[in-house]
């Protein structure tokens, strides 16, 4: 699988394209229609995977689903556990704390999991925006810590692992130390 990183709109969101043979799937498409649009060319668009619903990881999502006319896939229509679009097959975490309807998104055989605003390198996502829940955030960490070791790709930022998070992110060493934040 071949995978893109197209940083988008104002608050640099990572844009996902996963590729497999000609099918493509975008994670979180932020802004910029027209900068998505150019990095897709002739590939045939399979789906849109939203990993929450901020505006900065939905900008370009109604363009793309009226041009290329796609479903999306979000928490309310996908199962935590094992899912498949196409080729692409994948297992959905859920993982709230950012946002209720927080998702990552995890391939196993891979070994790489895009993590929306849950996770990034040296930190995690805030909780005190509009549905965001330390609890099920604390919840959230732990409940990913049981994952193998992958690529993390998260919604801005640099990319990291989840080796290096769990060793040297505060949060992931004491999620407590979220409530004393």
């Amino acid at each position: 699988m071949n995978i893109k990183r197209i940083i988008v709109g104002d608050l640099e969101c990572n844009c996902y394209i996963l590729e497999k043979g000609n099918d493509v799937l975008i994670i979180d498409p932020g802004d910029e229609f027209n900068k998505i649009r150019y990095n897709l060319k002739d590939k045939n668009l399979i789906g849109i995977i939203i990993t929450h619903y901020h505006f900065d990881h939905i900008g370009a999502l109604d363009e793309l689903r009226n041009k290329y006319n796609v479903l999306v896939y979000d928490i309310n229509n996908m199962y935590e556990g094992e899912n498949k679009i196409g080729n692409f097959n994948f297992d959905v975490i859920y993982t709230p704390g950012h946002k209720e309807d927080a998702i990552t998104i995890y391939f196993k055989k891979e070994k790489m999991m895009f993590t929306g605003d849950f996770l990034f390198k040296d930190n995690i996502g805030r909780c005190d925006l509009l549905g965001g829940n330390v609890l099920e955030m604390i919840s959230s960490i732990e409940k990913i810590k049981k994952y193998d070791d992958s690529l993390v790709y998260p919604g801005h930022g640099e990319f990291t692992t989840l080796l290096y998070e769990i060793e040297n992110n505060i949060y992931f060493k004491d999620s407590r130390r979220l409530l004393k934040d």
